[in-house]
């Protein structure tokens, strides 16, 4: 969530006052709607931001070199899960979570209508990029690694990271830039897509504990506690068998989808998760989640009426694979299943005040 922080509010009193400045450098990069300036473009992973705005993020991810559309896919997720009407209870709103004068102040039109409207999703992606961007031109002269002083920037305000001479000692900013950066990995195409990706050393200990769990009946938000009979649905159960070996997962499956890489179907290991969509262009619409063993299979928690069992992944639905990580699964936040704000995890705004 952009500057919505108290701890953050004379960050944001710094930024504001420099808003002429500001929106004269943001007119350097996108005065005609168009990125002009590009790093060596990192690919979006397939699957992993929705089709409708995959171009989107994909061209303003090269605005400046500080960000990528990875980069830039990991922040809008982490803020929002790519919905364009998210609005928390401070009165951030849209996809990228602009607070009222920060969009004033910084946003731009992305898609040439004459408008900039904080509910266009095309809008709230490209003010993310300009806005990123502008806050690393302000931290430009500040040494060390350029994203992380963007990110950092992000969090705590250009001021800080000017103060500091880098990521300044925050727990929750070190907590965010480090997030961001590893989250970003499950959002990026591998450079060689022939290339194995690196096992899982947890895998054989979650397969373990999932096998343990053949035969249980399913429960509709079940996560495996006594007073569910131990029983569970299908991200319970992927969820208790990471933890059971140390990592914790989010409680659903379309977070869970983001707690790695993502190995195409050839490359598929046991340990592996499985995941299936309504929509295969669309990873919003993952409704299931399994633990794939090998040879074609999964053990899952299908539905209700089924007990946890072996299930071939052959099914019309399947969107993907992820190869969960320690610092893949770190990385995500958790969100109140009520309003979707972030209560685990996150950027500006993401931990509680």
């Amino acid at each position: 969530m952009v500057l919505r922080k108290a701890r953050l509010a004379g960050a944001a009193t710094v930024v504001l006052a420099i808003g002429f400045v500001g929106v004269v450098t943001l007119g350097t990069y996108a005065a005609s709607g168009v990125p002009e300036r590009s790093s060596a473009s990192l690919g979006l992973s397939g699957g992993t931001v929705p089709a409708a705005y995959r171009s989107q993020i994909q061209r303003w991810g090269a605005l400046c070199p500080e960000i990528s559309a990875p980069m830039l896919a990991a922040q809008l997720y982490q803020e929002s899960g790519f919905d364009p009407s998210a609005k928390s209870p401070v009165g951030a709103a849209g996809m990228a979570q602009f607070m009222p004068g920060s969009w004033d102040a910084f946003s731009v039109d992305g898609d040439g209508d004459g408008k900039r409207d904080v509910w266009n999703p095309l809008d709230a992606i490209a003010s993310a990029a300009s806005y990123d961007c502008l806050l690393a031109k302000q931290v430009s002269n500040v040494p060390g690694d350029r994203q992380a002083n963007m990110l950092a920037a992000y969090n705590a305000g250009p001021g800080a990271v000017s103060q500091y001479r880098g990521v300044p000692p925050y727990k929750e900013t070190q907590g965010y830039v480090r997030s961001i950066q590893a989250l970003a990995t499950s959002f990026t195409a591998p450079a060689d897509p022939g290339a194995q990706l690196a096992l899982s050393r947890e895998a054989a200990g979650a397969i373990w504990f999932a096998q343990s769990k053949l035969g249980t009946d399913y429960l509709w938000g079940g996560t495996g506690q006594s007073w569910e009979d131990g029983r569970f649905d299908c991200s319970g159960l992927t969820q208790a068998a990471f933890q059971a070996v140390g990592i914790e997962l989010p409680r659903v499956a379309n977070d869970q989808w983001y707690a790695g890489p993502h190995p195409s179907r050839d490359q598929l290991r046991p340990g592996d998760l499985v995941f299936f969509a309504n929509d295969l262009e669309d990873p919003r619409t993952i409704h299931h989640v399994g633990l794939y063993v090998g040879g074609g299979y999964m053990i899952d928690a299908p539905h209700t009426g089924a007990k946890v069992r072996y299930d071939t992944i052959a099914q019309k639905d399947y969107i993907g694979a992820t190869r969960v990580t320690p610092d893949g699964a770190a990385a995500l936040p958790d969100r109140n299943p009520n309003d979707g704000t972030i209560t685990r995890g996150g950027g500006p705004g993401g931990a509680a005040s």
